[in-house]
This record gives structure tokens, C-alpha cells and sequence, in this order.
């Protein structure tokens, strides 16, 4: 198991970790297993998107503040951020991708990536864990 730590800069945003996960499975040395990515925190998720164009992250965001807006929420009379654990909760915790021939088994057009919802953060952390198959 490894962590990875990210600082983020934007209240949502999504943040490609993609690079940081393959040194982690190329150092494993393992040649076939699976992956996991998990966003420790309840205001924040795993997501596989699109890695071609910016735009598409910028969409999911856009898409999430329009159906989940900011200030409605009864969590919000306690910090604020009910919409962010909504969010969050949607789009889950973890992506669990499959390693292949020592590589992570994305396609040309995906990476992963680290949802904030309730940034700015200093020090979001990303628990990587890889499991071998026999």
C-alpha cells in the first residue's frame, strides 16, 4: 500500500494523479492484479474521465454544481458543505483499474483522477493498493 499527496488549489476541481499511480504500479513490479485508487475524505472522490481535453473536467464540474448547487442542504447550517458530501458520495471513494503485462489497463483516452469538492486542501490523501493475481 502507498499514498500519494496532493495539495488542491480550487474549491471543485479535478486534479489527474494518473502519472503518480503508474510509478507506484511500475515500482510493484507486478505484471497482472488490479489497482485500487481511494480519496480518503467524505468531500472527495475517484473518478476515470477523459484525459484529452480539459474541457470535459471542467464539465463535470459544471454539471455537478448546476444539479447539486451550494447552500440548500442541511448539513450546510454545520460547515458548509452538504453539496460537497453529496458529490463526493456520487461518484465514489475509489476506481479499482486492472493491471495488465505490468501497466495499468486504461484506454488511450483515460487517466484517473482526484474530485475536490470542498477545497482548497492541503495535503488530500490518495491510498493506492495493489493486489496481484495468481
Amino acid at each position: 500500500m502507498s499514498t500519494i499527496t496532493i495539495n488542491t488549489h480550487k474549491r471543485e476541481a479535478l486534479y489527474d494523479i494518473t502519472n503518480e499511480v503508474e510509478k507506484i504500479v511500475s515500482k510493484s513490479s507486478v505484471l497482472g492484479g488490479l489497482v485500487n485508487v481511494y480519496a480518503q475524505g467524505a468531500t472527495a472522490a475517484i473518478m476515470i474521465q477523459e484525459n484529452w481535453d480539459d474541457s470535459v473536467q471542467l464539465d463535470v464540474v459544471n454539471f455537478f454544481q448546476k444539479i447539486i448547487p451550494r447552500g440548500i442542504w442541511l448539513h450546510d447550517s454545520q460547515d458548509g458543505n452538504g453539496d460537497s458530501h453529496i458529490k463526493a458520495g456520487l461518484i465514489g471513494p475509489s476506481e479499482t483499474i486492472p493491471i495488465i503485462d505490468g501497466k495499468m489497463g486504461l484506454s488511450t483516452w483515460q487517466n484517473i483522477f482526484f474530485c475536490e469538492f470542498d477545497g482548497p486542501r492541503n495535503h488530500r490523501k490518495i491510498v493506492i493498493t495493489i493486489i496481484e493475481s495468481s
